[in-house]
């Protein structure tokens, strides 16, 4: 599903060369759960926005469904990403002034679904991941957990073939943690493939294979068999 040759991402401003990425290399089938590990600023989050058709590298190689990427523009990847690509982030990036089922809709609506199509769908996942009864509520409504429930509906909403994450857990207490995690293994189990950024140990357990990134580079690959119920 990805694959990385030589990848390289550097930021320049007027006084200084930052090279967030430099000469990494990648694969990840479709079906695997990966995590991406190291200390803050080694790259995690750098490598997921290439990963995701954020942004564009510098130079190298990127290769998604079989598609030479690298140098797609802001249109073509944007295309690629609604369609395929799903997004789990830290601080949720619900939308204030939409309810539960307003913000798990939007994908569908980018996509230029029917409305009764839409409907469906999105009551089809409220009800899948136990949030129905909350579909009018706001996200300021919500809990945390309740409110990372919401952003994990709308990331699965449209079926991608992938899921990016991003420290999914991290403004969560343990047992909301636990059960988003839970949520992730589940969409894993049932064939989305999903490359998730933690500095968690925990979390990365639920993976298959664990990536570590330091400096920009990936120094260790371990590769084992998922350990959580």
């Amino acid at each position: 599903m990805i694959s990385a040759r030589n990848l390289k991402k550097v930021y320049t401003t007027d006084e200084v060369e930052t090279t967030a990425l430099n000469n990494v290399n990648i694969d990840i089938a479709a079906g695997e759960f990966v995590a991406i590990m190291g200390p803050s600023g080694c790259g995690k989050s750098t490598l997921l926005n290439l990963m995701g058709l954020l942004d564009n590298p510098s130079s190298g190689e990127y290769r998604f469904l079989d598609q030479e990427v690298s140098k797609h523009s802001e249109r073509q990847r944007a295309n690629l990403r609604k369609a395929n690509i799903g997004f789990v982030f830290q601080s949720f990036n619900l939308i204030d002034e939409l309810t539960v089922f307003e913000n798990v809709e939007l994908p569908l609506i980018y996509l230029g679904k029917p409305t009764p199509e839409r409907t469906k769908r999105v009551t089809e996942v409220l009800e899948n991941m136990g949030i129905m009864h909350r579909r009018n509520h706001f996200p300021q409504q919500l809990s945390g957990g309740q409110q990372q429930r919401v952003a994990v509906a709308r990331a699965i909403v449209a079926d991608p073939k992938l899921i990016l994450a991003d420290e999914p857990t991290g403004n969560l207490d343990s047992a909301h943690g636990t059960e988003v995690m839970k949520l992730l293994t589940q969409l894993n189990e049932s064939g989305t493939t999903i490359a998730m950024v933690t500095h968690s140990a925990h979390d990365a357990d639920y993976a298959h294979r664990v990536i570590h990134l330091f400096d920009g580079h990936i120094v260790t690959e371990n590769i084992k068999t998922r350990s959580r119920a």
